[in-house]
């Protein structure tokens, strides 16, 4: 398997391809598609291997002892996180988005407040408003490009309905890993101010060199209580319309109100997804993840050099994730006017960073996790568009 490899995703059904010039008025053919969290590369032999056999067998039906799966994710969990956690915390939902609006279904009611620190991955105030709660935004200190935590003025913005913070760790769309004093003051603003804390750690596999993710979960032991941790493989093996997630949950309380809102909703996993996730969480699959994120390392430096070199532009420098977040906020030209360069004549479709909440009205994000000759591609597309402008 290389990197490099190009292939044409055209025509196969795959949003981020197929919906881009619905989406963007970007045409597909001469388009470069960085919007959508999905990697245009295939995933390792492993998973491969696994759905082959499946097909080979040639039966579907209901997924039997999921044994072996969840000791799957106690092991990657423990070899690759130095988290050590006991199966039967896991369930599995049909991806996080799922797994989030399961966590809001479960642990709060209509018109309680859910805190987020923005901007912040956009499905989460999607799924909220939907749950008719309300989103509390709190946003983010962005200190000279790298954003930090700012609980002082988080906390003058609770209006004293709030049940929940949904925290992203590492962070989408900044890809910051967070240090394990800054969990800290997490924790420690979800205890004061009684709030569940859910933990989305959904990009925890793909950390760049001189950083290291902490599962919450390691940060205080007195968290245990008002903690929801919630992975997946999706994100690391490029596997997403697989629609597996897991929610990992160590107190019994909160476990026993989560599985009863699984049960009263009939929900039961999609087998792919399970042979799928076995497979990923492997030696083989840890050996293919090392060299994803040594390939992503490259593709985010050269990007990085690009697109800093066009005045008036910056990319946030990533410690982690795939998707780098440009700010235009010192270029002369207002969004709409950005967008639709980015859009026209580079011919890029990025996700709009208005949709991430607070403080991301002046920035795009891109998707860098495609063959490198593309992200030269991109570089090359936004130089001749905003070169001469600023």
């Amino acid at each position: 398997m290389t990197f490099d490899t190009i292939f044409n995703r055209n025509g196969s059904h795959c949003a981020k391809w197929d919906l881009m010039e619905k989406q963007y008025n970007v045409p597909p053919d001469s388009g470069l598609a960085m919007w959508v969290a999905d990697m245009d590369f295939r995933p390792p032999n492993v998973i491969q291997d696994a759905l082959r056999d499946i097909l080979n067998h040639g039966f579907y039906g209901y997924f039997g002892d999921d044994q072996k799966y969840r000791k799957s994710i106690e092991w990657w969990m423990r070899t690759r996180h130095n988290w050590n956690i006991d199966p039967s915390w896991i369930f599995t939902t049909h991806g996080l988005v799922n797994g989030t609006a399961l966590c809001i279904d479960s642990f709060t009611k209509p018109g309680d407040g859910i805190v987020l620190f923005t901007p912040i991955y956009h499905a989460f105030a999607k799924v909220i408003r939907a749950a008719n709660r309300d989103v509390v935004e709190c946003e983010l200190h962005n200190n000279n490009g790298k954003y930090q935590l700012n609980l002082k003025a988080s906390y003058a913005k609770l209006k004293g309905h709030e049940k929940m913070l949904i925290f992203c760790s590492p962070h989408n769309p900044g890809g910051r890993v967070w240090t394990k004093n800054e969990l800290q003051s997490v924790v420690d603003f979800a205890k004061a101010n009684n709030l569940i804390l859910v933990s989305d750690e959904i990009h925890h596999d793909l950390i760049f060199p001189d950083h290291k993710h902490t599962p919450l979960a390691l940060v205080d032991p007195t968290i245990t209580d008002r903690l929801i941790t919630m992975t997946a493989t999706t994100k690391t093996f490029n596997i997403a319309g697989l629609h597996s997630g897991n929610v990992i949950i160590e107190d019994p309380i909160l476990r026993k109100k989560f599985d009863s809102k699984m049960a009263a909703l009939g929900l039961s996993p999609n087998s792919f997804g399970l042979f799928a996730a076995t497979a990923a969480y492997s030696e083989q699959g840890a050996n293919w993840v090392d060299e994803l994120v040594k390939y992503l390392n490259s593709n985010r430096k050269i990007f990085d050099e690009g697109i800093n070199a066009i005045p008036g532009l910056k990319s946030m420098e990533l410690e982690a994730t795939y998707l780098s977040w440009v700010d235009f906020s010192n270029f002369p030209m207002d969004m709409p006017a950005v967008i639709s360069r980015v859009e026209r004549h580079a011919k890029i479709a990025t996700n709009h960073g208005l949709t991430f909440g607070k403080g991301g009205e002046n920035f795009l994000r891109f998707n860098i996790a495609m063959p490198q000759s593309q992200i030269y591609e991109a570089v090359d597309r936004m130089v001749n568009t905003f070169n001469g402008l600023y």
